[in-house]
């Protein structure tokens, strides 16, 4: 695995961490749930960030 790509996993899966330990459920959800969520959050912030570093990579790259 590319380490900018093992990176943005890790920056993705920490902020997925805090943002699920911030959540403030009025009703506990099941266990199914949770993880659900998590690897819900955990998807969509690692393709945002990805495709962030994607396009960037692509716009300055050196000719």
């Amino acid at each position: 695995m590319n380490n900018k790509i093992k990176n943005i996993a890790i920056l993705s899966s920490a902020l997925t961490t805090i943002g699920f330990l911030m959540d403030g459920d009025v009703k506990e959800p099941s266990m199914l749930m949770r993880f659900v969520e998590f690897f819900g959050m955990f998807s969509i912030l690692f393709i945002l960030i990805y495709s962030v570093y994607a396009i960037k990579r692509f716009a300055f790259k050196k000719k």
